[in-house]
């Protein structure tokens, strides 16, 4: 009863907490971390955590529903504009960012060359929860694009960096391997068994038509799961595939949508306070001194020249201007993902693994303190805030728009309407089905409720041009 009662305590605090943070601009990770930290070996709560095997399989488990979320909540209609420069930011970006920190850890700090990489590969991608935590708090977007830019990046490049952590830390085991072959197999089955598990999930939860609304959750709940396991039976990248499995849905008709949508923002929540808070337990921040010097020089390499050049390099070739690149080359935190791998090297026994894991530690705490207090700032600095829109566009379960216009038509008998689903309708998304009466009685529209002649439907939308040709729709002979 203790356990549950102080677990109550530290959920209640870390979520309140979020509210002081984000007048900060500073995400609420830190206080997951911070909590786990005072609670553990060296904190005064006291708890002995050193199991490095429990704490990586919590982990991933929270990084499956986080990459999941973060597919499912990103609105492709944003982000198709810039999806090759972000594809190109979360691979070839990647793999430069790895490369430039392994080899200067290696010549700076004395580690082996393989060494280095690993340490490059750990810290290489970039955390998105923690850049739209503070844009969502802000209630800002960025300019021409970077917000989805950003969005995809940071959702899609840890699947490399993962890939990169495990190809480094197989060959310091002695693990004979071919990383190109490695690389592509990895990224072909995961994009394959994403893709394919996120269609059939489309079909199955449209058409289930299930009796109680709550199992449509556990449905994509276990969509997830099997998106990431059977990629990982088939030597492919589960996380990747979990990602594609959530694009897919989100950007998808569904029944229960929105619901669906909000209920998986609060289950990514609860991931990231799992799995900092386990992380946080994990560490010993008495050790933490004594990496400092080594993770503040490398933290500092990291924001001013390995992301910057990674960044310049890759964003060059797509003609982005200066003052973009400069941004995007800010907005580079390293969070879950950099320490959940840095438990890799723990858990396979590797002599550095504690140095390793330490540095990763600290190199995430100075970058979320640094780059993302200084976020918005520099933003405004640059010109790149976009004042009049929200950054909410960037996600698919935005519906905070107030319409302009409302319609209510009435469906004949002879209608094409009749008889068809809503979500089986061609209805443009920028309309909405707010309400339909039916024999004197109101219905609560939903994806899989049936239009039936004589329904009174009300439609809101902000273009009275698409209202009326809708009217004209549900008045065509079936």
């Amino acid at each position: 009863m203790a356990v549950l009662f102080v677990a109550g305590i530290i959920l209640l605090i870390c979520a309140v907490s979020s509210k002081v943070l984000y007048k900060y601009g500073i995400p609420t990770l830190v206080i997951f971390l911070a909590m786990g930290m005072l609670m553990g070996s060296d904190g005064p709560g006291g708890i002995y955590f050193n199991d490095p095997k429990l704490a990586e399989s919590l982990c991933n488990i929270g990084l499956i529903f986080i990459m999941f979320s973060g597919g499912f909540g990103t609105s492709w209609k944003t982000a198709k504009p810039v999806a090759l420069a972000a594809g190109a930011l979360a691979t070839l970006g990647v793999v430069l960012t790895a490369f430039l920190i392994g080899v200067f850890v290696h010549f700076v700090f004395g580690f082996t060359f393989l060494e280095g990489m690993l340490l490059g590969s750990i810290v290489s991608s970039t955390d998105a929860a923690s850049v739209f935590s503070i844009l969502r708090s802000k209630q800002l977007n960025l300019k021409n694009g970077l917000a989805p830019m950003l969005e995809m990046e940071s959702g899609s490049n840890d699947p490399i960096a993962y890939m990169l952590t495990t190809v480094f830390l197989g060959l310091i085991l002695g693990k004979g391997q071919s990383i190109v072959v490695l690389l592509l197999t990895q990224i072909a089955i995961g994009v394959l068994v994403g893709a394919i598990v996120g269609k059939l999930s489309v079909w199955l939860i449209n058409n289930i038509n299930l009796d109680i609304d709550g199992l449509y959750s556990i449905i994509v709940i276990s969509t997830a799961l099997l998106s990431y396991a059977g990629a990982g039976l088939l030597s492919g990248n589960g996380f990747l595939a979990v990602y594609i499995t959530g694009l897919i849905l989100g950007n998808s008709r569904l029944v229960h949508k929105i619901s669906l949508v909000r209920y998986f923002d609060g289950l990514s929540w609860l991931m990231q306070i799992l799995l900092f808070f386990t992380l946080g337990l994990l560490s010993f921040p008495s050790r933490l001194p004594s990496v400092s010097m080594k993770g503040m020089v490398i933290a500092l390499f990291i924001i001013f020249i390995a992301r910057p050049v990674a960044i310049f390099i890759v964003l060059t070739l797509f003609k982005k201007p200066i003052k973009e690149q400069l941004l995007v080359a800010w907005v580079g935190f390293r969070g879950a993902a950099a320490i959940v791998f840095a438990t890799y090297p723990l858990t396979a026994g590797l002599g550095v693994a504690d140095e390793i894991f330490n540095i990763v530690f600290f190199i995430a705490l100075v970058s979320v303190l640094v780059q993302g207090t200084l976020f918005i700032p520099i933003a405004k600095k640059l010109d790149l805030v976009a004042e009049e829109e929200t950054v909410l566009k960037t996600f698919t379960d935005y519906s905070g728009e107030i319409h302009a216009e409302l319609l209510e038509v009435k469906i004949p008998g002879h209608s094409e309407m009749v008889g068809k689903a809503i979500m089986d309708l061609d209805i443009p998304m920028d309309i909405l089905i707010v309400m339909i009466r039916r024999e004197g009685k109101l219905i609560t529209p939903r994806g899989a409720t049936i239009i039936e002649a004589g329904d009174i439907i009300m439609m809101a939308g902000d273009n009275k041009v698409q209202l009326m040709e809708m009217q004209n729709i549900a008045e065509i002979t079936g």
